[in-house]
Formats: structure tokens, C-alpha cells, sequence
């Protein structure tokens, strides 16, 4: 095959791969008319885009001709037609379609010259403005800058939105960074992974072996595991990643650890020493067969603060809810039942549950879907107003945060909004130690999303003397973030380990259900290891359409958000979320949410979108965010909706939870569509009706609490898509992934040191 060159304009992306960059896109050739297919590894482009490309062209069985790119080199274009398509394209903030057209029409082939050499012409084009003229001139500025650090980066296949981060974030001294510490993008840098940085540091010249790479691969791999849910790695399991990520010797690799550690970014935990019989050994965490733990430092101290300040807490004089110590408790259960519209008889867990709050510093209630938490959450509620006590309640999330404040007539924040966090103001939550909320019980509902960090923080706000109470399913899926934070608190509580002043009650009675009714029953009969019941002609808001092949499945998937459902039950299809297990395959997320927007929600005209590499953006768009944004104040898990999209002024609003936030384009990687989400993603929050589906291709990732979680996630209307053997794989999967967590040993061994 002989290598050619191929110039035009890039028309569309129809698929991008976001970890290798291989791309298929749509080009235009230059003076031809029609488009022709291009293939690659073409990280660096967008639609708009001028490029020259050099690579030959191949014959694909399935797909006819295409021109397979080796290298992608990115021009300003020539013709009147191809200068409209790239200002049109949002790469320049201020020209959108629409002006971008009104430009040329004036300045024709000399367009592009007019804004570089002579930008305060552009007023004379009807509708642009001095300040939209200083908004095209600091832009056009930016995007050569931008180019210049792109032509470095090129054959380091970095992106162009990376690029402009990694431009924003350094500015005029990005090349600068990159050529002396490619490592930092990888630890400053949102979406410049360590791979990414170490490609970039071995082209530079830096050797396989050399300590920063060591330092970074071992950094890199504690970041991962606390991606995974873990606090720590056991030292050994550390080095045998390490190395196997890098190429080098365990030798060379505890070496990497043991610089971390000089530099004060981990944390190796030692094994105690006893020492003097009048000086009790402090508290440490776990001590492994596999080595010492090895923590990243934010969570070495996460998990030594969560203990510490729990034992405090369950320990601390002055108890601010004292007056419970000599309640007459029949008397108060009897007023529960007669005295409220909502009145209902507790059950003697739901007694024993409001007792132990209000007479405990440390309480959890957990229970599952049905077993009466909430009635027992209002009931705390009203014996605590009623005594004068000053109530905070929060949530992790939003959504469970407004649920929470419908369930309770009471007042419900996120907890960080609870913790009034501040960005970019030091210390981001401003009620700390030294800042005390202004509560005598602290309510948590979900708590078994609850990561280390967050609760680290959570902790450090609740004044002394007062109560705190965990809600949670703790047979649900662990929180997103690392640690294991309500499992290790119910162990430690239960195996009087470390917590004297604290109780755990477990709700476990189903209320009645209507006939028909199966969503709680299926769930509880999962979380048990039984079969759900499958029984389409009697069930009412349980169901399975059975389909093995994933292609056909996934188009079952989308006819059912589509029309079957909204015309079988009267849901809206914003009101039914998709919950896959995977994010690969046919049934997979990628794959589903491109098939569902485009079922849901087309391209039209005047519906303004915006594509991303092989992610199209459009108005009404269903979306996520995916990373702590803690100066928009969104977190991973948020929902919202694509209410606007300005080409020109290249900015997105997103409406979640009531307000708008606004994002850059070159902030659009902190977005996923969220048609379908994985089950992970949905924890927390709670939708009028879901649609899961579960195929034997899915084996890896089918369990028993993801099944259980997906089932709990919706409030009326469960819709299965697979198959009976699936469904019947992840219930008899219990074998869930355990974490690395060393808190339930740090708070046994306060008991072992008293």
C-alpha cells in the first residue's frame, strides 16, 4: 500500500475511543463534494477542523473504502467554504454558525486575516459589537497559544480539549511544565491520566527506570485502588502493581514507595509496638500478611480523623440530649400513635431504634427497602422538636436530600452544603472543630454512600454532646468514593470494638405490600440469595422481557424508554432511567445512552449541539457529572439536564437540582450522558421507574447487591431486560469485591488501648 496525503475538513466524528483514541470520522476532501471515511488514532481533532493527513487507503470488509490516518496534522483553512465550517464550529468563543456566516459573507477568503491583522474591523459585520470583537480577539489569541502547545503535545496524542486544560491551568508556561515534570498533568490536570504523562515523559527522554517515573507509577496505582473503594494497598500487593505497571524490579519499586514517603505523600503504616504496661499502644490500623499498608496521605489521616473523632463523639462529656436518660418512653411511644395524622403503631425494632438515637451519641439504622426507616426517622424527629432539640439532616446527594425533606417535613441539605462548604476560600468547609454546627442530633440519611473524606469532614462539625444517626441499607453497593465507612462503623459497634456509647438496629420487618406489588418483595428476596419472582401476567410493577441476544436487547431497551412503557403505564420518558452493570457492549452505557439520544432526543433544526470527540452534546441532553467540581459545587453522581448550549459564547447550562450550572466547552469532559448510567452511578438517588438489563455477557460485573441496588433504585416500576439465568447468576453471586479499609481496626483498637 502507498502512502498518500489527504486534505479537508472534518464533518463529523462518528465514533471515538477516549483511552486510545482511535477514531472514525467523516471528511471532506478539499474541492470534492462528497465525504469519505477516515480511521486512526486521531486525538487531537475536532469537527471544523482543517487537517492534512498522511496514511494509505484500505478496503474494510464490512465498511468499503477508508483512508487510514498515521498522522494528523491540524491547518487553518483556505477555501470561503472551509473558513465558514471551522468559525462556525465553536472552536472560536464569540462566533457561533450564525455569525461565523455574516463574517464571511464581508470578508470572504481574507477572513482569517482580517482577525489576526485588523480584529476591530469585525464591527462591521451587522450584530458584532465592541465587546464581542474583544471577546474574538482574546479568544483567536488563546487558540494560538492553544495551537502552539498542541503542536508540542501532537505526537504525544494529547486532545485538543486536553490541550486547553493543560494551557489554562499553566498558561504561557504549559510547554515549560510538560518538558520538566510531565508527571505533574497526571496529578493536577482533570482527564491526563498517569499513562497519558508517562507516554509523554518516555518521548521526552526520561528513562523506564528513573525515580520520578517510579514515584509517579506507584502514586498512580494508590490512586487507582482508592478509585476501587480502597483506603490503602497492602504494601506488597503495591509493589507487585507497581512493577507490573512499569516495567522495573519490586526493588526498584518499594524504592519508589519509600521516596513517597520522604516527600510526605504516603503514608506506611508501621505494625505497633507494646510498649510500658502504663502506656497503652495507640491506635493503628490493620496489620497484613502482605505487607505494611500503604495509604495516600489525604486517607491515612481521612481514616485516623473518621476514628478518633468517632470515639470522641460516643465518648465526649455534657451529653446535649440528656433529658432522654429518664424518659418515660411508654408513655412517649403511646403520643407517637395517637397524637399526628400520620400516626402508625412502631414495631418494637422501631421502638428499640428511636430509643437508642435519642440515648446513644452514636446510632445507625439500617434495613432495607420497606422495613420502616423513614417512619422511624419521623419519630426521632418529633420526641427530639418536642424536647427542644436543634436537628440538622442531611444527605450525600441532592436527590436523597430532597427526599429526605419530603419523607420528614423537615429541612434537608447535602452535606456539603450542610458543612457550608466555600471553594477556593482555604479551608473549603467553613463549620469544622473550630466552627460547630448548631445541632444537638445530626440525622445522615444514605449512609452507606458515605466515603472517608466526606465523613472525615462531617465529623469534625458535630459539636460536643451531640447525637449522630446513620440511615442506611448497608447491603446496598459501597459508596463511590474509598472506604467501607457504614460496614466498618456497624462492625465496630457490634463487636464492641472501639465505640462504648453507640448501637446498631437492624429493621428487618416488610410491611404489607398490595397484591401484585413486587418491587419490595424481589428486593428483599434478592438481598436473601432467592430467585425474584418472575411473573409477568399477575405482577403489576415487576416485569422481564426475555432477549439473550445484547443488539436485540438493547433495541428492547430503547423501545421500552421510548413508547412502551410511557403508553403501558403513563411515565414519561424522563421519568424512566436505564441502569446498566456494565459500560461496555451492546447493553453497555457508552452504547445505550448514544442509542437512547438519539432515540429521545435527534438532532432538529435550531437545537443547537455541540460534539466532544465521539460525544455529541444537544440541547435536552440528559447528563452526569462525572469528578468533584467543588467550585461549581457538583459532585460525581449529579444529574441534570442540557437546558442551554451557545455556540457562541461556548457555554453550557446545566439545570441540577433546581439551579443552572454553568460549564465551558473545554469542561464538557466533566459530562457523560445519563440516559443510561451504570448502577454504581445511580447510587442515592431514586426514579419513578427503571429498566435493567442483565445478559450473560454481563458475568463479570452480575452480583447480588448490584442486582439489589438497581431493583431499590426505583419507586414504582422494575423492568427487566435478559434473562432468567442472568437474573439467577447475580443472585447467587456473593462474592462482592472487598476494600482495603483499616478504620473498623483503628477503632478496636481504642478498646485495646484502654
Amino acid at each position: 500500500m502507498t502512502t498518500t496525503t489527504l486534505s479537508g475538513t472534518i464533518e463529523r466524528i462518528t465514533y471515538h475511543n477516549e483511552e486510545n483514541g482511535y477514531t472514525v470520522a467523516q471528511l471532506l476532501p478539499e474541492e470534492q463534494s462528497g465525504t469519505v471515511t477516515i480511521v486512526g488514532s486521531m486525538l487531537g481533532i475536532n469537527v471544523g477542523e482543517s487537517v492534512v493527513l498522511t496514511g494509505v487507503w484500505t478496503a474494510h470488509a464490512q465498511y468499503g473504502r477508508q483512508f487510514k490516518a498515521e498522522s494528523v496534522q491540524t491547518v487553518l483553512p483556505a477555501t470561503v467554504a472551509g473558513i465558514e465550517r471551522y468559525l462556525g464550529s465553536g472552536l472560536i468563543k464569540g462566533i457561533g454558525p450564525v455569525t461565523a456566516r455574516r463574517i464571511v459573507r464581508k470578508f470572504g477568503a481574507e477572513t482569517l486575516a482580517v482577525i489576526e491583522q485588523a480584529p476591530e474591523r469585525l464591527v462591521e459585520v451587522l450584530g458584532v459589537g465592541r465587546k464581542r470583537v474583544d471577546m474574538i480577539v482574546h479568544a483567536w489569541a488563546e487558540q494560538q497559544k492553544i495551537k502552539e502547545v498542541m503542536l508540542f503535545l501532537q505526537s504525544h496524542n494529547v486532545s485538543t480539549s486536553l490541550a486547553v486544560r493543560i494551557f489554562k491551568r499553566y498558561g504561557d508556561d504549559a510547554v515549560d511544565v510538560v518538558r520538566n515534570d510531565p508527571y505533574r498533568l497526571a496529578r493536577e490536570v482533570f482527564g491526563i491520566g498517569f499513562l497519558t504523562a508517562d507516554k509523554i515523559a518516555r518521548e521526552l527522554g526520561i528513562s523506564h527506570d528513573a525515580p520520578e517515573r517510579v514515584a509517579a507509577g506507584v502514586a498512580y496505582e494508590l490512586s487507582q485502588a482508592a478509585d476501587e473503594g480502597n483506603t490503602y494497598l497492602p504494601e506488597g500487593e503495591l509493589i507487585k502493581r507497581a512493577a507490573a505497571l512499569l516495567g522495573v524490579t519490586g526493588v526498584q519499586a518499594a524504592e519508589g514507595i519509600n521516596n513517597l514517603r520522604r516527600d510526605e505523600q504516603v503514608w506506611v503504616e508501621e505494625v505497633a509496638q507494646a510498649g510500658p504496661a502504663d502506656q497503652p499502644a495507640q491506635p493503628s490500623g490493620p496489620a497484613l500478611a502482605d505487607g505494611k499498608p500503604v495509604y495516600l496521605l489525604p486517607f491515612y489521616h481521612g481514616e485516623v480523623g473518621v476514628a478518633g473523632r468517632l470515639r470522641r463523639l460516643a465518648e465526649a462529656p455534657g451529653d446535649r440530649l440528656m433529658s432522654f436518660a429518664a424518659f418515660n418512653w411508654s408513655a412517649a411511644f403511646a403520643v407517637l400513635t395517637t397524637g399526628s395524622t400520620d400516626r402508625q403503631t412502631l414495631t418494637p425494632q422501631q421502638m428499640e431504634a428511636v430509643q437508642a438515637t435519642l440515648t446513644h451519641r452514636v446510632a445507625v439504622l439500617t434495613g432495607g427497602p420497606g422495613t420502616g426507616k423513614t417512619t422511624t426517622v419521623r419519630s426521632v424527629i418529633r420526641l427530639a422538636e418536642a424536647a427542644g432539640a436543634r436537628l440538622a439532616l442531611a444527605s450525600p446527594t441532592g436527590r436523597a436530600a430532597k427526599r429526605l425533606s419530603e419523607a420528614t417535613g423537615h429541612a434537608a441539605k447535602t452535606i456539603h452544603r450542610l458543612l457550608e462548604f466555600k471553594p477556593g476560600e482555604g479551608t473549603i468547609f467553613q463549620r469544622n472543630e473550630e466552627n460547630p454546627l448548631e445541632a444537638d442530633l445530626v440525622i445522615v440519611d444514605e449512609a452507606s454512600m458515605l466515603d472517608l473524606l466526606l465523613t472525615n469532614h462531617l465529623l469534625k462539625a458535630i459539636p460536643v454532646g451531640a447525637h449522630l444517626l446513620l440511615v442506611g441499607d448497608i447491603d446496598q453497593l459501597p459508596s463511590v468514593g474509598a472506604g467501607n465507612v457504614l460496614r466498618d462503623i456497624i462492625a465496630a459497634i457490634e463487636d464492641h470494638r472501639g465505640l462504648p456509647d453507640a448501637a446498631v438496629v437492624r429493621l428487618d420487618t416488610i410491611f404489607r405490600q398490595p397484591e401484585g406489588s413486587y418491587i419490595i418483595t424481589n428486593a428483599h428476596r434478592v438481598n436473601r440469595g432467592e430467585m425474584p419472582v418472575l411473573d409477568n401476567r399477575h405482577a403489576r410493577d415487576f416485569f422481564i422481557f426475555k432477549e439473550e441476544d445484547p443488539e436485540k436487547a438493547a433495541g428492547l431497551v430503547v423501545e421500552l424508554v421510548q413508547s412502551r412503557i410511557p403508553r403501558k403505564f403513563g411515565f414519561a420518558p424522563d421519568q424512566i432511567q436505564v441502569l446498566s452493570p456494565m459500560h461496555r457492549g451492546a447493553v453497555g452505557v457508552s452504547s445505550l445512552n448514544a442509542a437512547l439520544q438519539s432515540a429521545l432526543n435527534p438532532p432538529k433544526s435550531g437545537l443547537s449541539e455541540r460534539q466532544v470527540g465521539g460525544r455529541i452534546y444537544r440541547t435536552g441532553d440528559r447528563v452526569m457529572q462525572i469528578r468533584n467540581n467543588y467550585d461549581k459545587e457538583v459532585f460525581n453522581g449529579d444529574m441534570g439536564q442540557i437546558t442551554l448550549l451557545d455556540l457562541e459564547e461556548q457555554s453550557v447550562g446545566v439545570l441540577m437540582d433546581g439551579r443552572t450550572v454553568g460549564y465551558d466547552f473545554s469542561e464538557l469532559d466533566e459530562l457523560i450522558h445519563a440516559y443510561a448510567v451504570s448502577v454504581h452511578k445511580s447510587q442515592g438517588s431514586e426514579f419513578p421507574a427503571v429498566v435493567i438489563p442483565l445478559l450473560p455477557t454481563h458475568y463479570m460485573m452480575l452480583q447480588r447487591n448490584l442486582l439489589y441496588t438497581a431493583v431499590t433504585r426505583a419507586q414504582k416500576l422494575v423492568v427487566l431486560v435478559g434473562t432468567p439465568r442472568a437474573v439467577a447468576i447475580a443472585v447467587h453471586n456473593d462474592r462482592a469485591h472487598q476494600r482495603y479499609s483499616g478504620l473498623a481496626e483503628r477503632l478496636a483498637a481504642f478498646k485495646m488501648a484502654r
